[in-house]
């Protein structure tokens, strides 16, 4: 990886767009420290102090903000409203006919699905920055910090709405900068800014475990994180690699004097098909409930009995729910994501079948029997990584954002294969050879 990186350097349009990706990079990490105008920063910096390392409710999204929203900066969503906008729009293209006829218009439509996202990207950002705006104004954002309440010190609707207005601009900035570097830069930009901001807390969690460790001055316990952090990458990749290649055969036809097909390709079904969305998933609903409870301020029997089990997440409760609910969303996304009577179809148009598999039905009947055994493995991997931050909780006693928890290793680890691999395919492309020197 680190001698195509130096090639990649000595060749003059990558470089070109390595550094305007680095560009891009410094530039959204100096977005995450702007405060948003009405905020006390003040009083924001000692809430995070007595805090700690410990985000509670909010830790997810503010994993994927890069630590901006606990902050309350112009990037405190992130890049959370595009991604759930990409869901949705994901999910709604199998129930509604209009965007799955888009979908399979190829790029015209797929620009029209685009830009769909773009509007549902800016409406969610507006929810979500009021939601924010509020919760920090009851003092919810930190409970225990005596001046939560003063964060945002002055309540006037002209500076709700200029709250608003700023994260809002901000994330349709985050959206613009995502853009810029899926076309001019190296990688998918949007996935690049989820990578930085993942990367971003890395350091200050590992030193957090380190001056909370009591075995050598903390050293055995940082050491004993990085150790699990590579096997569990080194895991992470072999899993995420590993597929089942179907093999496809493409019979010969004659048109004209020409002959077409007769060749011999493989539909590869990852044993993860569906990535780092059933954690996802997963843990945005469990954080329903906790929610529900907390602005509630209930003291009845059901509200203690979510508070007493879903807001830590070494509890049995809590453990059982998150597993059984990522093997569900495991199933459930590659059901509606790999249609595979589709794919049956299409190689029946082209004049392609699996070899002793009859075309039609019986074809996308295997390619479901495939998919669902190999789905099996790859959903209780998902649960048992995702278990991670648990373990470490009782081990290390760090907080639910653990460094090398299920989710940010997913995402890191996948982001950075496929930019590795397209810097590799590039540098083929400028610098082969031939057979003949």
């Amino acid at each position: 990886m680190l001698t195509a990186f130096a090639r990649a350097f000595k060749t003059p349009d990558l470089r070109k767009k390595l550094l305007f990706t680095l560009g891009i990079v410094v530039l959204y990490r100096i977005g995450a420290h702007i405060p948003v105008p009405g905020v006390n920063y003040a009083n924001v910096a000692t809430c995070m102090k007595q805090a700690g390392a410990n985000s509670g409710l909010f830790g997810l999204v503010n994993m994927f903000s890069g630590g901006a929203l606990l902050q309350i900066t112009i990037f405190a969503l992130g890049i959370m409203p595009y991604i759930t906008a990409s869901i949705i729009l994901q999910l709604l293209t199998v129930v509604i006919p209009r965007l799955e006829a888009l979908k399979k218009e190829g790029q015209s439509g797929q620009g029209k699905i685009t830009q769909y996202t773009r509007y549902l990207t800016v409406a969610l950002a507006v929810l979500q920055g009021t939601g924010l705006v509020a919760t920090a104004r009851s003092g919810a954002l930190f409970q225990s910090c005596p001046v939560a309440s003063q964060i945002v010190p002055n309540d006037s609707i002209f500076t709700t709405i200029t709250m608003v207005i700023t994260m809002t601009a901000g994330t349709c900035l985050i959206m613009w900068l995502g853009e810029l570097v899926t076309d001019r830069g190296i990688g998918n930009g949007m996935s690049i800014l989820m990578f930085i901001s993942i990367a971003a807390g890395f350091p200050s969690a590992l030193w957090q475990i380190k001056l909370t460790g009591k075995l050598a001055d903390g050293w055995i316990e940082f050491f004993a994180v990085i150790a699990v952090g590579l096997a569990m990458v080194a895991l992470v990749v072999f899993v995420e690699q590993a597929q089942r290649r179907i093999p496809v055969q493409y019979a010969k036809r004659m048109i004209g004097r020409r002959s077409y097909g007769g060749t011999s390709t493989y539909i590869p079904l990852k044993v993860n098909q569906a990535g780092v969305i059933p954690v996802i998933f997963a843990s945005s609903l469990l954080y329903i409930p906790a929610l529900v409870a907390q602005f509630s301020g209930s003291k009845a029997a059901w509200a203690t009995w979510i508070a007493t089990n879903f807001t830590k997440g070494n509890h049995p409760v809590y453990i059982a729910a998150y597993f059984l609910l990522i093997v569900f969303f495991a199933f459930f996304y590659v059901a509606i994501s790999f249609n595979p009577e589709e794919v049956a179809d299409n190689m029946k148009k082209y004049g392609g079948f699996i070899p002793g598999i009859r075309a039609g039905r019986p074809t996308a009947e295997y390619l479901s029997y495939v998919l669902n055994r190999i789905t099996w493995p790859g959903s209780l991997y998902l649960g048992l990584i995702a278990l991670v931050p648990t373990v470490a909780l009782v081990l290390f006693n760090a907080n639910q954002n653990f460094p090398f928890g299920g989710t940010s290793i997913l995402i890191i680890v996948g982001v950075g294969l496929e930019t590795v691999k397209q810097i590799e395919s590039q540098l083929q492309q400028r610098n082969y050879e031939g057979f003949l020197r």
